[in-house]
C-alpha cells in the first residue's frame, strides 16, 4: 500500500496578522478579542519516524493526532493568557501589570503586526464601591468604602487626587453607597442601611439632608438642583431644592442597587440589575412617566452620559462584561473590557474614571462627559 502524502501536514505555520481588536481599551484582567489571520493553534512538527498504523491515513486526519501549540500574546511586552484561539479569532486576558501599549501575537513562524491597546491605570485600591464614583470640578475623585450592610467601616468616603493620592474624607456614614455633587459643588452621599441622604462639606463633616429613603442607593442631581434618590426596593424619590420629598416613579425592585443619571432635558435614566440577563435602561420623563429606553443587558450598574447623548454604563453585553456605550439610536457597543466594573464618571480633566468593587482607575477614551452645571 502506498504511503499517504504527509507533506501538507508538516508545512510550517504561517505568520499571524492582526486586523482589529475589540474593544480598544480594557481594565487589567479584561478580556479582549483579536480578529485577523493565522491566529489559531499551530500543529507541532511531524516526528522523524511515524508509527506504521499512521502511514495510511489522510493528512487531515493526521493533523488531529498531533499536539497543537497556542500562539503567544504580548501586551505592553508582558505575556497574556490566551483564552481562545481560532484561525481568525483570538481572545486573551490583559495582564494585571500591563499598561497602555502594543499587542502582538507570536507563533513559530514569527511575530504579527502590533496594534495599540489602552489599558486603564489604577489610581487607588482597598475601596468598596457599589455604584458610580463622583468627580469634582477640580478633578478630585470620590469613592466609597461601603462595607457589608449594617457594618460600620472606619472610613466611609475617600478622596483621590488625579495622580492617585488617597485621603480619608468621611468616617461616620454607615454603608455609604451613592455619590453626587449638587450645582453648588456640595457632595451628597446615601446610606443604604439607614435610608438617609447626607450632605458633606469640604472638611468631611456630614449632616442629614433627607431621611426615609428606603434602601437608598444611587442618586443624581438635575440642572435645577432637584435630587433624585433610588430606593432599590422599587421607588425613585425626588427632593426639590426646598427639601420637599415626592415619590417620583416606581420600578421593579433591584437585586443590588438603583443607578441614576440625568440628561440636559431633565430625563432621568435608571438601571437596577435583577436576576435577568435581559435587563433594561429606564427613562423617566419630567412628569415621572417611566419607559424602557433600551433592553438587552446583563446586570447593568453605574451609568453616565456624554455630550453627544450616549449612555455609558457598567454591564454585560452579549456575554462580555465591561463598559458599554448605548447610542441614542439604541446601538450598543463594548468600549472597555473589564469583569468587575460597577460604575464610572467623566472627569473635567478629560479622562474617564472607572470604579470596580475595590479600586478606581482612569483611562483616556476621548469622551467628553455631559456637564449640567
Amino acid at each position: 500500500m502506498p504511503r499517504a502524502n504527509t507533506q501538507s501536514a508538516a508545512e510550517p505555520p504561517l505568520q499571524p496578522s492582526i486586523d482589529d481588536l475589540d474593544p480598544a481599551a480594557a481594565l487589567p484582567g479584561g478580556e479582549v478579542e483579536l480578529s485577523g489571520v493565522n491566529l489559531g493553534p499551530v500543529n507541532s512538527a511531524l516526528p522523524s519516524a511515524l508509527p506504521s498504523a499512521l502511514l495510511s491515513v489522510q493528512p487531515s486526519a493526521l493533523l488531529s493526532v498531533l499536539p497543537s501549540v497556542l500562539p503567544s500574546v504580548l501586551v505592553d511586552g508582558l505575556p497574556a493568557q490566551v483564552l481562545m484561539s481560532r484561525p481568525s479569532r483570538l481572545v486573551f486576558r490583559v495582564p494585571d501589570e500591563a499598561m497602555t501599549g502594543l499587542v502582538e501575537v507570536r507563533n513559530s513562524a514569527g511575530d504579527s503586526n502590533a496594534v495599540p491597546l489602552r489599558v486603564a491605570h489604577r489610581l487607588s485600591d482597598a475601596l468598596h464601591s457599589v455604584t458610580n464614583p463622583a468627580v469634582s470640578r477640580s478633578g478630585m475623585i470620590y469613592a466609597t468604602i461601603s462595607g457589608p450592610r449594617g457594618k460600620q467601616t472606619p472610613v466611609s468616603v475617600v478622596r483621590v487626587s488625579p495622580d492617585g493620592r488617597g485621603t480619608p474624607l468621611v468616617t461616620d456614614i454607615l454603608n455609604a453607597t451613592g455619590l453626587a455633587f449638587n450645582p453648588g459643588g456640595d457632595l451628597f452621599v446615601t446610606s443604604r442601611a439607614e435610608g438617609n441622604v447626607y450632605r458633606v462639606d469640604a472638611s468631611g463633616e456630614s449632616t442629614v439632608y433627607a431621611e426615609g429613603m428606603g434602601v437608598a442607593t444611587g442618586l443624581a442631581f438635575d440642572a435645577e438642583g432637584n435630587l433624585f434618590v433610588g430606593d432599590r426596593s422599587g421607588t425613585i424619590f425626588k427632593i426639590n431644592p426646598e427639601r420637599q420629598i415626592f415619590v417620583y416613579a416606581t420600578l421593579e425592585p433591584s437585586a443590588a442597587a438603583y443607578h441614576l443619571a440625568v440628561d440636559a432635558e431633565g430625563t432621568l435614566y435608571v438601571t437596577g440589575p435583577t436576576l435577568s440577563s435581559n435587563d433594561a435602561i429606564w427613562a423617566i420623563d419630567t412628569h415621572g412617566d417611566a419607559r424602557v429606553w433600551y433592553r438587552g443587558l446583563g446586570r447593568p450598574q453605574g451609568l453616565a452620559l456624554d455630550r453627544e447623548g450616549n449612555i455609558f454604563l457598567a454591564a454585560c453585553l452579549q456575554g462580555r462584561r465591561g463598559l458599554v456605550r448605548v447610542t441614542p439610536q439604541g446601538e450598543a457597543t463594548l468600549v472597555v473590557a473589564g469583569t468587575s466594573l460597577v460604575g464610572l464618571a467623566f472627569s473635567p480633566l478629560g479622562t474617564t474614571i472607572l470604579a470596580t468593587g475595590d479600586a478606581v482607575y482612569d483611562v483616556d477614551l476621548g469622551v467628553e462627559g455631559l456637564n449640567l452645571f
